[in-house]
């Protein structure tokens, strides 16, 4: 049996799904895969943080409204003392995205790496912005970073590219990669108008207060960065993704598209060229036959086509607490099973 020690950095909606994966699974992950995940040190902004080297209760973990005052509840530590100073194996960088600078996520990143432990992130800002520098500084010192919940949370679009069809020649990605848009243009195809399909989905959780990172295009802007990056080996800034948003889509847009047999989807595009890579997040007329046609609500998807297989369509949660926690378990399997 191998305790793998863990240390999360924010302990919102994912750190949270993934304490709960641990707690009803943890047992089944030890006896079948040989492998006891425990969580010595937690940091969050809003609720402060706490660390047991021998590992943290995960009901009253869960309970806790602040972490400080857990028996373990530690008020002196920030984000980047507990990387130093805890006994954890990996860092989980789940703190908040922001795609402009990639902080501070990108300095928990590096400073867990100079500190010799592996890093596991949903966090799409040092995916995007930074890959190259951190996998090298990883691969330095015999470390991993895996990143699967930057892209389509807990379904593994990313193993499925970069392991599965590593071979088999990837020309091309098409993707479904935001959930809200989604939600917004299904909901509109059933006859709601915008203001009322985003409130709906504001209401539902889906779309964030200020929705602006999804509906103009940077979510999946920055995601369609990531796969760039990783498996076309072709590093992307954002303001090199032919971009727009879903906002100015009308009803009447949304008629005609149903009159001519056609489906509105934000479609975001990854193709090799002569030229180099063609990047693009743009609202597309799709026929009904087409294989992202059809995935309606908040569901994601992804094609890739290849020169062995031809398109191979995974699709699946694109979001969520639980899908994203299983993300951080699918990466965590992926160090350990390896290592085994």
């Amino acid at each position: 049996m191998q305790t793998v020690r863990l240390a999360l950095i924010g302990f919102g909606n994912v750190g949270q799904g993934f304490a709960q994966i641990l707690l009803e699974r943890g047992d089944s992950y030890a006896e079948n895969l040989g492998l006891n995940f425990s969580i010595v040190a937690v940091n969050d902004l809003v609720r402060g943080s706490a660390y047991n080297p021998d590992g943290l209760d995960l009901r009253t973990l869960l309970k806790a409204e602040n972490l400080s005052t857990l028996p373990e509840g530690n008020t002196g530590w920030d984000a980047f003392a507990m990387i130093a100073r805890s006994n954890a194996d990996v860092v989980l960088e789940l703190s908040f995205t922001d795609l402009q600078t990639g902080e501070p996520a990108i300095s928990h990143v590096r400073a867990a790496l100079e500190h010799g432990k592996h890093v596991v992130t949903s966090n799409k800002g040092p995916i995007a912005l930074r890959y190259a520098e951190l996998s090298d500084l990883a691969h330095n010192r015999n470390l991993r970073i895996g990143v699967e919940g930057t892209v389509m949370s807990g379904t593994p679009s990313l193993h499925l590219g970069m392991e599965l069809l590593a071979g088999a020649g990837i020309q091309r990605v098409q993707g479904i990669l935001n959930g809200t848009t989604n939600y917004i243009l299904t909901q509109m195809e059933s006859g709601a108008s915008y203001a009322d399909a985003l409130a709906e989905a504001q209401a539902r959780g889906f779309a964030e207060a200020d929705p602006t990172g999804d509906v103009e295009g940077f979510d999946a802007a920055g995601k369609i960065a990531i796969l760039s990056t990783l498996l076309m080996k072709s590093p992307l800034r954002l303001d090199q993704v032919d971009r727009t948003g879903i906002t100015a889509i009308t009803q009447a847009d949304i008629q005609a598209a149903k009159s001519a047999g056609q489906r509105w989807k934000l479609i975001g595009n990854l193709e090799k060229s002569p030229a180099g890579i063609n990047a693009s997040v743009k609202p597309l007329r799709l026929p009904l036959e087409h294989p992202l046609a059809n995935v309606n609500g908040a569901t994601n998807a992804i094609t890739y086509t290849t020169d062995l297989l031809g398109d191979v369509t995974l699709i699946g949660p694109g979001a969520g607490r639980m899908e994203t926690g299983y993300a951080l378990v699918c990466d965590l399997l992926g160090i350990y099973r390896t290592a085994l």
